[in-house]
């Protein structure tokens, strides 16, 4: 009796045994959880460009936003328009080692070494809205934006089918309409981008021999830089300036204030189409004062936490995945203002 007692006693002290020993492997699965798995957030490092205009705080509010829906732990840097800032911010996602770097590059070049190092930490990383040129273009998974050279394109083939519509004729009484075009800051994908839509679709229009680019200035993509280009311009083309092209709505905006204070009629002496489609820009063209607006959506927030959780997860995602936009001609903004989130 006493030995089958032992053999008992031995057999339930093995059971329990075997119990404790499951009970700390479930612990320790628990404990190394993937991003994204339902155990722990993704956490995810922006670099934003700055919030210059009305555009690109729409684009971070939505980056924001959408990262709160996706239940994503966002690590936001404004690098208030200073690349040094972006990279700054990088390195510090780097060293906090956050699951996945996204970010809207200021300018399209210099970035080659610090992605390098986000591609050496294993941390993938996600270009928004502009481009990057690199050595190597593994250094970073996808860009997610818009299309900025259809933008462009857009806005001078809306341009060309007004001009054939009203029959619009040179105020200098020349042969050709010319052109007047704003662009942004010096080194920015987006200006290039736009200004290589809007050039290529005038070179292939039948019409093409009607229009001159006349002058074309950089500016801040901002209302007061477009305001400043704008007078500077007139002092010199008052008289021979038959249309604006504005490469953001806040220059064409600055630009309104500077054709209306030399006497001029902005929407009507001089035609204005510009990009982004912001609900300032819709209530000018209610008012009269601007013609066409090109949609650049910022609301881009949602599509970069879809893609950073495709990545993450190991799925296979586009090389680049636009967001959609559109084109509003002043007759259509008194309706399409109302539906405007930014």
């Amino acid at each position: 009796m006493k030995k089958i007692f032992a053999l008992l006693l031995a057999a339930l002290f093995a059971l329990a045994a075997a119990g404790c020993a499951t009970g700390e492997q479930d612990t320790s699965k628990v404990g190394s959880a993937e991003p994204g798995s339902g155990n722990r957030k993704i956490t995810m490092g922006f670099a934003q460009i700055g919030e210059q205009s009305t555009w690109r705080a729409a684009h971070s509010a939505s980056i924001k936003q959408a990262a709160e829906d996706a239940g994503i732990e966002l690590q936001f840097s404004n690098a208030e328009l200073k690349q040094e800032n972006q990279i700054r911010a990088i390195r510090s996602f780097i060293a906090q080692k956050v699951d996945i770097i996204a970010f809207s590059p200021i300018v399209s070049t210099g970035w080659d070494e610090v992605l390098k190092e986000a591609k050496e930490a294993k941390i993938p990383v996600i270009v928004v809205d502009r481009d990057v040129q690199t050595n190597d273009e593994s250094l970073y998974v996808m860009r997610i934006g818009t299309d900025s050279v259809r933008e462009g394109r857009e806005a001078f083939r809306w341009l060309d089918g007004y001009v054939e519509r009203t029959g619009r004729k040179p105020r200098d009484g020349g042969a050709k309409l010319n052109i007047a075009e704003i662009e942004g800051p010096t080194g920015s994908s987006v200006v290039v981008r736009r200004d290589t839509g809007f050039r290529d679709e005038m070179t292939n229009s039948p019409n093409k021999e009607k229009y001159e680019i006349l002058v074309t200035q950089n500016s801040t993509f901002t209302k007061e830089g477009g305001r400043q280009v704008m007078e500077a311009i007139l002092k010199n083309h008052k008289d021979k300036i038959d249309i604006l092209f504005a490469q953001n709505d806040d220059m064409a905006l600055g630009a309104i204030e500077a054709i209306e204070a030399v006497g001029l009629k902005p929407g009507q002496d001089i035609v204005i189409v510009s990009c982004d489609g912001t609900r300032a820009i819709f209530q000018a063209m209610i008012e009269g004062k601007s013609n066409c607006t090109v949609e650049g959506n910022p609301l881009q927030g949602p599509l970069v936490m879809e893609m950073a959780k495709k990545v993450l997860a190991g799925e296979k995602v586009e090389r680049s995945v636009f967001v959609g936009d559109n084109v509003y001609p002043a007759e259509i903004a008194p309706m399409a203002i109302q539906e405007r989130k930014y």
